[in-house]
């Protein structure tokens, strides 16, 4: 949308699951200093795409992000981070942050578009906090849940079960 830095939150790329319901791929995100998840739906080749690439496979032939990144580093070009800044009508939007030769580019794109080159380009995943209020979901650490399993059990009195 606009590549607005303000309310960043850095993103780690968990990786591209299969969304259980819809059968259909998603980019997991996980905000780096939180426990808040993003997930974005998104195409097959996309998903293979960023798949592959976070395996370390290498395709026979490059693929469409594989040449963009061959470009980006013929050409000089820098992707500095991308931003997942926008949410309209359940459609997100991205922006990737590119420097040549000391101008500064703001480019529009889908987010997957966007982590696809991210992954090969090693350039940094941020999310706009609009979009994670909007969009994220907070799962609990697996520590966090048996701890207060314990804090639970530790305050029940066998009696309490009787009730």
């Amino acid at each position: 949308m606009n590549g607005n830095q303000d309310d960043v939150k850095l993103m780690h790329l968990e990786g591209v699951r299969i969304e259980l319901s819809s059968q259909k791929p998603i980019v997991l995100l996980r905000e780096e200093k939180g426990n808040r998840y993003l997930p974005i739906w998104i195409g097959v080749f996309e998903a293979t795409a960023i798949a592959l690439e976070m395996a370390g496979v290498k395709t026979p032939r490059p693929m469409t992000h594989d040449l963009i990144s061959s470009i980006f580093k013929k050409m000089g070009i820098v992707a500095h981070k991308i931003v997942v800044d926008g949410l309209i009508d359940n459609t997100f939007y991205a922006t990737i942050l590119l420097e040549h030769r000391g101008r500064k580019y703001q480019i529009s794109s889908r987010p997957s578009d966007a982590i696809a080159i991210a992954v090969r380009e090693k350039t940094p995943i941020f999310v706009s906090e609009t979009v994670l209020e909007a969009a994220s979901i907070v799962i609990q650490s697996l520590e966090e849940e048996v701890q207060k399993f314990r804090d639970f059990l530790n305050s029940v009195e066998p009696e309490d079960f009787n009730k």
